[in-house]
């Protein structure tokens, strides 16, 4: 670690929405490659829309521990991670500082943060932390600020269509031997307590319907060119009508949604 890298740890607080208080408990669970989450379906996807390039300089925001750093590393790119919460920066660098850069700051004033530097990254990433950041008109316009004229951002998160924290959850039509998504709320914005860890308050998250994301990167320049929606892992096997319905759903109603911006 720099000099100014530890100066800047010392002088920069963690974000008021970042995951500082929950630290050791997410970087436990997530690991040096990712929770199975991650390596199965958040990972995959943000590599086929990023398709990163040899020398190319990938700015991950909302980093965490740097679980997709190996993975860039791996494909030739220059991987800076950047995360509000100095103890999970600090757990990035035990764990993947000697292939990557990582560096505290809040995503909505990146040009405050020294080590980030000018408008030189190729792309920008978020992997599932988008929906931790408000506001998110805000936070683009930071990002869109570190990255070149060429760039592109690629954001995958849970789908705010189907899967809103405490708005959404799955239901069991015995009539018709169907498992089904329930949809309280989905235009309006809003800031949702998830379930706390342990001892620590709750985190939260931001909603946003798809069409709050289309225009925030409209407004600072970025158009979406490609999109996925990714469904749910297998659950585990169960007999039966339910056993089959809960299969079919959880291969058609997505998880995730993933999609690539760019620049223009």
């Amino acid at each position: 670690m720099s000099g100014r890298e530890r100066r800047s740890r010392r002088a920069t607080p963690a974000a008021p929405t970042s995951w500082e208080r929950v630290a050791d408990w997410y970087d436990g669970w997530v690991g040096d490659r990712g929770s199975r989450y991650h390596r199965a379906l958040a990972i995959p996807v943000a590599l086929e829309l990023l398709q990163p390039a040899e020398g190319e300089e990938i700015l991950d925001v909302g980093a965490g521990q740097g679980a997709l750093a190996p993975y860039i590393a791996q494909r030739g790119g220059r991987y800076t991670g950047v995360d509000a919460s100095p103890r999970l920066i600090a757990a990035a660098r035990r764990r993947h500082g000697a292939i990557g850069r990582f560096v505290v700051g809040d995503a909505r004033r990146l040009r405050d943060v020294g080590a980030i530097g000018g408008a030189r990254y190729h792309a920008a990433v978020f992997l599932l932390s988008i929906q931790d950041m408000d506001p998110l008109e805000q936070v683009l316009a930071s990002v869109a600020s570190a990255l070149r004229s060429d760039a592109r951002i690629v954001v995958v998160m849970t789908h705010p269509a189907f899967r809103q924290p405490r708005h959404s959850g799955w239901g069991f039509d015995e009539s018709r031997g169907l498992v089904f998504r329930r949809v309280d709320a989905y235009l309006t914005p809003m800031a949702v307590p998830l379930k706390p860890v342990a001892s620590e308050p709750p985190t939260r998250s931001f909603h946003r319907p798809i069409s709050g994301y289309v225009n925030a990167l409209g407004a600072v320049g970025f158009a979406i060119d490609s999109m996925r929606e990714i469904p749910d892992l297998p659950p585990e096997a169960q007999p039966g009508k339910r056993g089959r319905a809960l299969r079919r759903a959880h291969a058609e109603i997505p998880m995730f949604l993933a999609f690539r911006a760019v620049r223009g």
